[in-house]
């Protein structure tokens, strides 16, 4: 009889060692491949481990993202840290807890089921023993792979797990010293780097003498192929020297990209690789079709935008190589680093520290490359690259434009009898080492590079990438899902949060909602007519209870209410959400309702902490955010062309999280994006009695489809 189905973290790391120690000062250190991205994770982890060993919280070390050190997990993505680490350490946990106790009951001539453990203290029939353990690990083979067959705590037993306890992270992070921009290490020198600004740029001649007399101090030009930097003894020195240097820097060759009026519609007819998947019919009683509904929906494509640029610090000595970074793959990173600089991965290392916040694929991993080319050419000391506020929004990898279209048959009733649907995108997925690529923006340019060839997209195991959330969970006919995947689309495209789900799920549910105007149907009877998922109809039934649905204003007078539903990835958490905007100069975003079914939810507040930053950032893509490029680069390289959601812009959101305690963790980090950007297209169409269908939902948009 074969055992049970071990998490994947824990198939790749099967020994307790490399989740679990009991270290001097009766402490517990708990590893983790996952990083903290400013989701709460570690405070997740913790309160499993916590939970599963019976030990206070307050007495965890959490080490995380540290190669040779933590477990290989891959890269912190697709809302997995729960599922994945979670499950495996909750696992781990109550197999050691076992264990102990088997090796208490031998020495106390007992029964293991006579004795229980309070704050990692053994106790027998609940009195005291002198047995804890610390005193006890020596006994417990911490080296014998963990089984999965020791139930963990059911929900009645629980003292930690579901209650909102403070975040490890936060107070570095307020009151100094808590991210990797703050680590000034000794001997340590600044460097800044050059980057193409589009595809296959040569670089021409630079002047040294001539940066370092502008720049008006010692600079050290660095020059390997097409990729320079400078590397100066203070941050204010390195900044002057890259401005003199962009300012000289001559570029030509490559491929220099014209403006577009669409970044979307430009994919259209570009080489691509196309695919059908085809989805069982969810339902046998199709009528005659009596007409037809087609759209096209656009998403643009986005930057990360984040606060604090990028930034990694390096060191190069006696051959080997350190690396700091905010990487969300400390592994696959220090792969590609050894790949690209050509040396053996065991004479690499590479260590998480927090950065200013990230989901998806940002600048983390490319700065790593540049600071550890620099520290090669100054051995011996810390070498921190930081990029600028243009290099952050212009040479990061983005999220790629998507073009929907979506076409149905329609009986009398208003329900489809046919589902056709058609995704154009480009990869959603070039992290470093995806595919057997080091996938690094300076490894491209570096002496003898060859060039990359087109990237495929994520795989489907992994939840698909261009068509994450484009099989739909309503019960329609068979469904008909074309992917057209763009080979060499205009930018560097990669993992944006959500990746597909949001420009999917936007028209996914903005297409229903059309299909239920037709009808002349309430947009939530539609939907629960067409969804028989008891969990989907929970939240669905809960979000509109939460918002007074039923009682909502009647649209088409500038204030508009609209309601989605989506389950991430088809398999993460459900969500369903309903915003209320109005409409004045541009979309004024006022509520938000979310009901989240998570099944057990490790830290309540953490996880409304996701779901609320998920809308907020949704939200900013949905209303506002859009990169343009142009023959000389990006053109949306600073927050004047590039603005983001304004605290006075952010809608209150409420979250109220339903389900059952006893069903698993499900991930939460990119379930509301997509729901909230068709909640958002549905309110509009509420408010104004007509369809945006392009993303960002911008002014001129609205003028241009009022105006016809």
């Amino acid at each position: 009889m074969s055992g049970p189905v071990l998490p994947q973290s824990l198939r790749d790391n099967p020994r307790p060692s490399q989740w679990i120690g009991f270290v001097p000062g009766k402490r517990v250190r708990l590893c983790t491949g996952k990083v903290e991205l400013g989701q709460g994770v570690l405070t997740a982890l913790a309160q499993i481990a916590a939970e599963e060993l019976a030990v206070d919280p307050a007495r965890f070390d959490v080490v995380s993202g540290e190669t040779g050190v933590t477990p290989e997990e891959g890269f912190t993505a697709g809302s997995q840290s729960i599922e994945a680490s979670g499950g495996a350490i909750r696992l781990v946990a109550a197999e050691l807890r076992a264990r102990v106790l088997a090796a208490a009951a031998l020495r106390l001539n007992c029964a293991p089921s006579a004795l229980e453990v309070e704050d990692g203290t053994v106790l027998q029939d609940g009195a005291a023993t002198a047995l804890d353990y610390w005193s006890l690990a020596g006994a417990v083979d911490f080296e014998a792979p963990a089984t999965g067959t020791v139930p963990p705590r059911s929900p009645a037993q629980f003292r930690y797990i579901g209650r909102p306890l403070p975040r490890r992270d936060l107070p570095g992070k307020l009151f100094g010293g808590g991210f990797i921009h703050d680590l000034r290490p000794d001997r340590l020198a600044h460097a800044r780097s050059l980057h193409r600004p589009w595809p296959g740029a040569a670089l021409g001649p630079l002047d040294a003498d001539a940066i370092a007399r502008a720049a008006g101090g010692a600079v050290r030009l660095i020059r390997l192929g097409d990729f320079a930097a400078v590397l100066a003894e203070t941050e204010a020195l390195a900044d002057r020297a890259l401005e003199a240097a962009e300012a000289r820097a001559r570029w030509s060759g490559g491929a220099p990209r014209p403006a577009v009026a669409s970044e979307p519609l430009a994919l259209l007819g570009a080489e691509h690789a196309e695919r059908l998947l085809e989805v069982p019919a969810g339902r046998a009683d199709a009528a005659a079709a009596v007409g037809r509904v087609a759209a096209r929906y656009l998403r643009a494509c986005l930057a990360h935008a984040s606060i604090g640029p990028s930034v990694a610090l390096a060191r190069w000595q006696e051959g080997r190589l350190e690396v700091l970074t905010h990487s969300q793959g400390v592994g696959m990173l220090r792969l590609a680093l050894a790949q690209a600089l050509g040396i053996g991965a065991e004479a690499v290392s590479v260590q998480h520290r927090p950065g200013a916040g990230c989901y998806g694929h940002n600048g983390a991993d490319d700065v790593a490359l540049d600071a550890a080319l620099v520290a090669r050419e100054a051995p011996g000391h810390w070498v921190r690259v930081q990029w600028t506020r243009a290099q952050e929004m212009s040479v990061v990898p983005f999220g790629s434009p998507m073009v929907v279209d979506l076409a149905a048959a329609v009986d009398a009733a208003g329900r489809p009898v046919s589902w056709e649907m058609t995704v154009t995108s480009g990869t959603h997925g070039q992290r470093p080492g995806h595919n057997g690529r080091t996938n690094l923006l300076a490894a491209e340019a570096l002496p003898g590079a060859s060039p990359t060839p087109p990237a495929p997209d994520v795989p489907d195991a992994a939840g698909f990438g261009g068509l994450r959330n484009a099989i739909a969970l309503y019960d329609l006919p068979e469904q008909r899902i074309t992917h057209h995947l763009v080979a060499r689309p205009r930018m560097r495209t990669s993992s944006m949060r959500g990746l597909g789900a949001h420009g999917n799920v936007f028209a996914l549910e903005g297409f229903i909602d059309e299909l239920a105007v037709r009808a002349g149907e309430d947009p939530l009877a539609y939907r629960l007519a067409l969804l028989r998922d008891p969990r989907g109809r929970l939240v669905l039934e809960t979000v509109a209870a939460m918002s007074g649905w039923a009682g909502r204003p009647q649209g088409g007078e500038g204030v508009g209410w609209g309601i989605a539903f989506s389950r991430y990835k088809n398999r993460a958490a459900y969500v369903a959400l309903v915003a209320e905007i109005a409409v004045e100069q541009a979309i004024v975003l006022r509520r938000v309702w979310c009901a989240v079914d998570a099944g057990l939810v490790i830290n309540p507040d953490g996880a409304a902490n996701q779901v609320e930053g998920g809308v907020i950032q949704a939200a900013s893509w949905t209303v506002g955010e859009a990169v343009r490029i142009g023959p000389e680069g990006v053109e949306t390289a600073g927050w004047e062309q590039y603005p983001i959601l304004r605290f006075a812009e952010v809608p209150e959101v409420s979250v109220r999280f339903v389900g059952d305690a006893t069903d698993p963790p499900l991930g939460l980090g990119e379930v509301a994006l997509g729901p909230t950007a068709a909640a958002i297209g549905n309110a509009l169409a509420d408010a104004l009695g007509v369809r945006v269908r392009e993303m960002p939902l911008s002014r001129e948009r609205i003028a241009a489809v009022l105006l016809g």
